[in-house]
Parts: structure tokens; sequence; C-alpha cells
């Protein structure tokens, strides 16, 4: 019941296809093809290893390729990303793909779980991505990247001292949240001092896109 109630809300909030997708954002209809082809590879490889929910990809144009690409609207200067938990490539390749052949232009995909860092290489290789990706704990690595991003990762506090390190480099991070971020913000200002612009999800009314900058430790009294 559960998941037929999940699959229900998924094609209730999924009126995009790949011309909807491309109307939206203006991909090529090579960025298009790139697009349907990381469909088709997240779909084989999601059969043996747990990267995505599997009543997700009968909407992947709206629940994943236009909810990651949906943040080059929000920094649509920046070319140099890290996506932190990576995990099935969510935002990072699909920002890779829509990234490529811009000059200077870099996905740093970082991902902890060795096995879905092979999916991410078996992906970019084949596509031919713009991407970095580094089998560690992010908050381990020393990058220079403009944007950090992240898409269920972990909760805000957390997700924080992860990107700290970006952070003290000079970045700024769009995060993807859902219906809780009210209350994660307020959860993570007791640890952390930072400025926060919430907006709302293009693809989702139910999720947020949520800017942090500016960010140290609440000095404790």
């Amino acid at each position: 019941m559960a998941d037929a109630l999940s699959e229900l809300v998924i094609e209730t909030l999924d009126p995009v296809g790949a011309a909807a997708f491309q109307g939206l954002t203006g991909a090529t209809d090579v960025q298009v093809a790139d697009l349907a082809r990381y469909q088709q590879l997240l779909a084989e490889w999601n059969a043996v290893m747990n990267l995505v929910g599997p009543a997700s990809m009968a909407a992947y144009w709206n629940r994943h390729a236009w909810d990651s690409a949906q943040l080059l609207a929000f920094a649509p200067r920046a070319k140099v990303w890290a996506d932190l938990g990576a995990g099935a490539g969510l935002p990072g390749v699909v920002l890779a793909i829509l990234l490529k052949g811009v000059p200077g232009a870099k996905v740093h995909l970082v991902e902890s779980m060795a096995k879905r860092c092979r999916f991410l290489d078996a992906v970019c290789r084949e596509l031919d991505l713009p991407v970095e990706i580094h089998n560690a704990r992010a908050e381990s690595l020393d990058l220079k990247v403009q944007v950090v991003t992240a898409r269920a990762c972990a909760p805000m506090p957390r997700l924080l001292e992860y990107s700290q390190p970006y952070f003290k480099r000079g970045a700024v991070a769009w995060f993807l949240k859902g219906q809780e971020v009210a209350a994660e913000i307020a959860e993570a200002k007791k640890t952390w001092k930072f400025e926060s612009d919430v907006r709302g999800s293009k693809s989702d009314p139910r999720g947020h896109v949520v800017q942090i900058k500016g960010l140290s430790r609440v000095r404790k009294v």
C-alpha cells in the first residue's frame, strides 16, 4: 500500500518528461541524450544496488533530472561544484552533463562508499563528463570550489559539519532540502552561525533549495 501511495504522489507531481525538461532548462539535444543514457544506467545499476528509490525512477525527469538541474538557475555563474554524499550522482552527474563543454567546468563527486564510486565512474567515463570522483569522507578533503551542494545526504547540522572545509576556502552552499528545512535550520543554528536563504523547489512544491553562506561555529560561552 505504501509503495502504491508513493507512486501515486510521484505521478501527481511529475508533469515533466524529456521534452518538457528541455523546454524548462534549455538543454541541448546532446544533453538530453546524455541524461537519457544516465537514466538507463541508473535503472540498470539500481537493480543490483540501492541508489534511489525504485518508485522514483518512473518520475526520473522531474524527481531527479529537473530537481538537480534547477541548481544552475540559482548559481548560474558557478563552474566548479562539489556534490557531497554523491551516491547515485544526484545532483552532481546532472550538473556535470549540463556543464560539459563549458570552459573551466568541473564537478567533484564526493562519496565514501566504494561501490557507489564504481557506479559514478562507469557513468562519467561513458558520458565523458568533467568530474573528479573522490572515494572519501567529505570533511576529509581540501577542495576549492565555488558551490558545495548535496541532496538526501544528512540533516543540516551534520551537513554543515561536512561542508565546513569548503566554506573555509570560499564556497557557498546550495542544498536541496525537503519539508522540514525550517526545523533543520533552527537546529543547526544551535551550533553554527550562518546566513540562509530558503527558496521553493521548482520540481516539487514540498521541497526547498537553501543557500548557506558565512559559516562559522557558535562560540561557547
